[in-house]
């Protein structure tokens, strides 16, 4: 499973779970705060995260802003895996 696939699979979930209405498309471009997500689950989404792909890239103390879009979000999973 890829980052991109796992994020995506457990945002979908926990939106699910949640009873809110889920975005239509899930791209780069979704702004988070539209994905259905509100804080609650966004913490969950990433605590989920840290368990199946051993990554917690909000720990890093040179992140200057939070993401904005999926894309954004996806991207710094994905460096932090890289280590980059």
């Amino acid at each position: 499973m890829t980052i991109r696939t796992a994020i995506l699979s457990h945002l979908q979930q926990i939106v699910s779970a949640s009873n809110r209405p889920s975005p239509k498309h899930l791209d780069d471009d979704l702004v988070l705060v539209e994905s259905g997500l509100d804080s609650l689950g966004m913490a969950i989404l990433v605590t989920r995260l840290e368990d199946s792909l051993g990554i917690d890239p909000f720990t890093d103390t040179q992140m200057t802003s939070p993401p904005v879009t999926l894309g954004d979000f996806i991207k710094i999973y994905e460096n932090a895996a890289n280590g980059t």
